[in-house]
Formats: structure tokens, sequence, C-alpha cells
């Protein structure tokens, strides 16, 4: 299963080395921008670890609680974060809620989604940057507008969190990779292998993939090969990925160039369409 902590260092890493070369390029107003997002990975990663650590003992010594109690103590937000640290892309409620239920301890609905999406936007606006992390709307990409059905974190890039006209598909299969290779680790390090939720959650994404299902097990969940669906979405991915990366890139820089901080993080607003739209001209 892939480890947050992982997934933000991962993500700390590539945007020091994005900040590196858009100095290198003189281009100071990315390297900016990719400071500030930066500083919000790395408060979320001591956020991360800061939950981690393990309280004082007690007195008397307890029982240790299970994987799904402690689970169950945390915030649902944080349930979220974790779904979408392993995701990699921004995600719909249903499909947050899915690889929570197939990945980690703890209860979330997707009723508590639209509340929490609007509690986020209210603290940012209150006092921002208080938190390590916001949970935010993907951005369209041709008019910077809010996409509410997508959920994305404060502290990936600018490009990571829009959403181009090829993105669904390319979100869709680097998912269905990041999901496989979460399956494929859960079965060697894990004695009982993937749960059934991880399964058919692999499986409503293999289905929808060429080539990702051996022909001779349909209807088996249990049968899938992980390293197959992975390199089926990855033969796809190629396909699409330059052009996507471009889309996003160039939306990215508008929105670097025509909105203020917390319209980057939770979009445009619906006055702001006509302004955004002369911008492109």
């Amino acid at each position: 299963m892939s480890d947050p902590l992982d997934a933000l260092e991962k993500s700390i890493s590539t945007l020091r080395r994005a900040i590196r070369d858009a100095s290198a390029a003189g281009d100071t107003e990315r390297a900016g921008e990719l400071r500030m997002q930066l500083r919000r990975a790395e408060r979320a990663w001591d956020a991360l670890v800061d939950a981690d650590e393990p309280a004082t003992a007690p007195p008397h010594p307890v029982p240790a609680a299970a994987p799904a109690a402690q689970g169950s103590q945390l915030p649902a937000r944080e349930h979220v974060h974790r779904a979408l640290m392993l995701l990699g892309t921004p995600a719909a409620p249903k499909l947050i809620v899915g690889v929570h239920e197939a990945f980690f301890p703890g209860e979330l609905s997707a009723s508590k989604l639209s509340s929490l999406r609007r509690d986020e936007e209210r603290s940012y606006r209150s006092s921002p940057g208080a938190r390590p992390y916001y949970l935010c709307p993907a951005l369209a990409h041709d008019l910077l507008t809010p996409v509410r059905a997508l959920i994305t974190i404060s502290t990936w890039t600018l490009d990571q969190r829009v959403i181009g006209p090829l993105s669904p598909r390319v979100d869709f299969l680097t998912s269905a990779i990041r999901i496989a290779e979460a399956v494929r680790t859960s079965a060697e390090s894990t004695a009982g292998g993937p749960g059934p939720e991880a399964l058919r959650l692999l499986w409503r994404f293999a289905v929808n993939i060429p080539d990702a299902l051996p022909r001779s097990v349909a209807g088996h969940e249990g049968a899938m090969d992980p390293q197959q669906v992975i390199d089926a979405a990855g033969a796809e991915l190629d396909v699409h990925a330059d052009a996507d990366r471009a889309a996003r890139a160039e939306a990215a820089r508008r929105a670097r160039k025509s909105l203020k901080d917390d319209q980057q993080l939770f979009g445009a607003p619906a006055q702001g369409v006509t302004y955004l739209r002369t911008a492109r001209a």
C-alpha cells in the first residue's frame, strides 16, 4: 500500500527540482508559486509525522488498539487526504470513499465530503495557511472555475489540480496504476493479501482498460494480475500523457497570472469568467 508520507516526500523532492529548474530559467513567478507549494507540502509532511508519533504510555498497560480503531480516530479530512495521496490525482467523492474502504481503516461516507469542502474553503479564507494542507476543488482548464465534483489537495502543483480535455482519462489510468501498485504491495507484505474491497476496486478500473484482464479468468477478481493492469494502463497513458501535460501546464500558467492565491486553490468566481476569456484572447 502506498504510504502517504512516502508520497509527500516524493512530491517535496519533485517540487525542489522544479524550483531549481524554474530559477535556472529565470522564471521567478513560477519559482515563487512552487516555493509556496513546497511550504504547504512540508507542513503536511510535518503534520503526518506528528500524527504518527506514539502517545505517552499510560500508567497501566492497556491492549494495543487495532488498526481499525486507530484509523477511526482520524477526522474525515485526514481520511480524504490519505485516499487522495494514494491516488495522486483529482478524484470524485465516490472514488475517494472506495479507496478509503479498500486500503485504510476507519469510516468515511460520501455525505461528509460536500460539507467538508465548504469547511475547507471557509477555514482558508478566515486564516490562510493555518493548516498544512487544504482540500480544494479541481480547476477547469478553460475558465479556471472550480470543478466541484473533483477534490484535490492544496499542496499539489497547479498543473496537477487542473482538469484539461484529456485529464479525465489520464487521471483514470494513473489512478488504476496507483491502485494496482497498492494491491501488489498488499499482496507482498500482508499475510492475508489484499482484501475483497481492494480487488473489487481494481477490477472496476481494469474492465475499462484494454488488455488489463487475463482473457481466461473474466469475472474472477482474485485472478487479476496487478502488473498486467499497470502495463496495460501505462501503454494507453503513453498515448495521452504528453498532450494532457501540455494542456494542464498552459492552464496553470494562465492561472498564476490571472488568479489570486485563494482563487488558485478554490477557483475563479463566476464574475471572473469574462475577464479570463479576455485574458486568453
